[in-house]
């Protein structure tokens, strides 16, 4: 009669210490990303077209919205004591930002193309480690161009906010985080769709009427009647008003805090979504 053994336990799985970082094959989730960031910042450095139209289109931009319309007539309910340039570059830098997200989104569509996520997925690597990688790689570019924007629009065309340094700083600092979390939304958007035209015409759809139908360009008070309702609750609108407060020292701070919060709640969206689109089958 032949006795059965029992079965052999199963040995534990190993458990991360308290207080460190999850492991992923002997590598850290921190370390994953920063190795990621690391790559795709090289691959930005090296590449001289990447480069070039990097530091171009936030010229441009400055240079085209000041100069066309610096020249019209000032409306009604304009900031007394304040240039058109002091006015528009808040809104310019916004609109910077917003442009710089969406490359977020076309960066993560180029990688699945070459294969670079085919690659990551037949290794222990934290699905999460990729687009978080490129979030960051946007904040560096869109870090880069408002300083570009804000040094030639000082040294080059006269900007003389009335806030000081620090104010300054906030408001260029708030809007590199709204870059950050529009860079989710667009991150998203490509893990969805995996594709850079139609993730090229949705931004174009969704940030070219945003901006209009804002503070950006114009008082509100002055718009037509319905386009000022749509730029009342419009979110860019808070984050044109609060950046131009804190620059200009004019009325509008206390759109500061619901300009942060609606970000916040964009980038957390963003990212569980981007992580559920990246997680489907290539």
């Amino acid at each position: 009669m032949t006795t059965q053994l029992p079965p052999a336990p199963r040995p534990a799985a190993p458990r991360t210490p308290a207080g460190t970082a999850p492991v992923f094959g002997g590598t850290s989730l921190p370390a994953q990303i920063r190795i990621l960031t690391g790559r795709s910042l090289r691959a930005m450095v090296t590449d001289p077209g990447i480069v070039l139209f990097g530091l171009i289109q936030p010229v441009v931009i400055l240079f085209v919205l000041t100069q066309v319309f610096s020249k019209m007539g000032m409306p009604p309910h304009f900031p007394e004591g304040v240039s058109y340039l002091d006015y528009v570059l808040p809104a310019i830098l916004v609109d910077n930002a917003a442009q710089s997200a969406m490359q977020s989104g076309v960066g993560l569509v180029e990688d699945q193309k070459n294969g670079m996520v085919a690659r990551l997925r037949s290794l222990p690597v934290h699905p999460g480690a990729l687009p978080a990688a490129r979030s960051l790689v946007g904040l560096v570019r869109a870090t880069v161009q408002v300083l570009i924007i804000m040094v030639l629009a000082i040294t080059v065309l006269g900007y003389s906010p009335n806030g000081g340094v620090a104010e300054l700083a906030l408001s260029a600092g708030l809007t590199v985080f709204i870059s950050f979390s529009l860079g989710w939304a667009f991150i998203a958007a490509g893990a969805w769709l995996r594709r850079a035209e139609p993730l090229q015409n949705l931004a174009l759809i969704v940030i070219f009427p945003l901006m209009f139908a804002s503070s950006a360009y114009v008082p509100v008070a002055d718009l037509p009647d319905w386009l000022a309702a749509v730029a009342s609750v419009n979110p860019l609108t808070y984050a044109i008003d609060a950046s131009r407060a804190l620059a200009l020292d004019v009325p509008g701070l206390d759109h500061a805090i619901p300009s942060v919060l609606i970000s916040a709640v964009i980038a957390v969206l963003g990212m569980v979504a981007a992580l559920r689109g990246f997680r489907r089958p290539l």
